[in-house]
């Protein structure tokens, strides 16, 4: 029997080492260099990729990142690419080389949106933490940038032990930039991160359960956590909780490694996470769709048997732990998350909210209205309305269900830019930031 699985929501595409910052926590390692490793992807590789990618699915979002993928020649032409096979083509960036004419060149090509480091408001810690001086003043530069050109950009804020208490400020400095999204990151210690001090449990829950309260209180911005699916139990126990279902935007279940996304590296190695440093398997020796059905460490993903805390907790299905961690530190895919504070109370397990299958129809307005969706968001767009449906009891999804779905997440006025934030909502954009 042949084996299936579903196409990856986002595929990360590290298309470069080359990078103009030398930031302490690069999982890549990257660096300055004049030209890529002769090792690196060619041109025609990567359209070769893409073309694969989206042989399985054009509802699949393309992040192209590096090292600073900008110090990549043919960036635009790959940038274009994508956007023609009707994949969402995102852009992974320190921001510093970002000007009005390079973003002009990326909105033709098809760039739809930028994820931009930012891990302070301090420039002397943003300099320090990024390994060079003026970084700071570039990357804000690069902001003010796809302000004036309406290029829509999210913030990435790195947490430490160094630059926690900044939280508050930075929620409040990319609602007034005018980021539709902060994503808040949680470090796993590879690449150059080995060497940097990770934040500490306490800080680690305290943090994370501020990044809850927000993305339950928060109007005009989504702040998301990225590579701590704790997140989600403490979304859960909040007074009133904030729902993680699928109705409400969220994909049920923990860590996305591997189930719904991976990475591909600069020399085509295919890996579930860029914290799992593990090649499944060189899209120079075979193709994609196979990797990414047939790879056993997806299959472990897909499948996990958690251990440890992880495995006693009644938050696996929902969370299951940062699968990257254990294997960094111990080896062990399946190991528990050392990094959660949580200690499982022996209670039934908490089933994912959003998963019910079955088959479900679509009136003929409803359908007409899905097909004017962007071909890489409809899955997205079509699974929450049906699990929508579901739930209101209709055997159905109807073109009030979809109103209904768009005045709850963006009030009256509707979604800004034609659905591009629940786009960015659904982007498990915690591998967008590769410098």
């Amino acid at each position: 029997m042949t084996k299936t699985a579903e196409p990856p929501f986002l595929v990360a595409l590290n298309l470069t080492r080359r990078c103009n910052l030398k930031c302490a926590h690069c999982y890549l390692d990257a660096g300055v260099r004049r030209r890529g490793q002769l090792s690196e992807l060619t041109t025609a590789e990567v359209e070769g990729i893409l073309d694969q990618i989206a042989a399985l699915s054009d509802e699949t979002m393309v992040v192209l990142t590096g090292g600073e993928p900008m110090m990549r020649p043919d960036i635009l032409r790959l940038a274009k690419k994508g956007t023609d096979l009707g994949l969402m083509v995102v852009l992974g960036t320190n921001g510093a080389l970002l000007d009005d004419a390079r973003i002009a060149a990326l909105q033709q090509a098809g760039v739809k949106a930028a994820g931009i480091s930012l891990d302070s408001l301090r420039p002397d810690y943003h300099d320090d933490f990024r390994g060079k001086p003026g970084a700071w003043a570039k990357t804000m530069a690069g902001i003010d940038a796809c302000r004036r050109a309406g290029f829509m950009f999210q913030i990435h804020f790195s947490v430490t032990d160094d630059n926690a208490d900044e939280l508050d400020d930075m929620i409040a400095f990319a609602r007034s930039a005018g980021a539709p999204v902060l994503n808040v990151f949680f470090l796993v210690c590879t690449g150059r991160g080995e060497a940097v001090s990770n934040i500490s449990r306490d800080v680690y829950e305290r943090v994370l359960r501020r990044v809850a309260e927000a993305a339950r209180d928060e109007q005009e911005l989504l702040v998301r956590a990225r590579c701590a699916p704790h997140f989600k139990r403490m979304a859960l126990e909040l007074e009133p909780p904030l729902p993680v279902t699928l109705v409400d935007g969220y994909e049920a279940g923990g860590c996305l490694a591997g189930t719904r996304y991976c990475r591909v590296t600069p020399e085509g190695d295919v890996t579930p996470c860029p914290y799992m440093e593990v090649s499944v398997g060189s899209l120079r020796e075979q193709p994609f769709a196979e990797i990414w059905r047939d790879a056993p460490l997806f299959e472990q993903l897909r499948a996990p048997h958690l251990e440890g805390r992880c495995g006693a907790c009644e938050y696996q299905k929902v969370c299951g732990g940062c699968r990257a961690r254990p294997l960094a530190r111990f080896g062990n895919l399946m190991g528990e998350d050392f990094l959660c504070g949580y200690h499982p109370g022996g209670g039934a397990v908490v089933e994912p909210i959003g998963r019910t299958k079955g088959s479900i129809g679509w009136t003929e307005e409803a359908e007409a209205r899905l097909r004017h969706v962007p071909s890489f968001v409809r899955r997205f767009v079509r699974q929450r309305a049906e699990a929508f449906a579901r739930e209101q009891g209709a055997t159905a999804v109807l073109a009030e269900h979809l109103d209904t779905l768009a005045r709850r997440r963006f009030d009256k006025a509707g979604p800004p830019g034609g659905l591009v934030r629940p786009i960015m909502d659904r982007q498990p954009s915690i591998h967008t930031d590769e410098t």
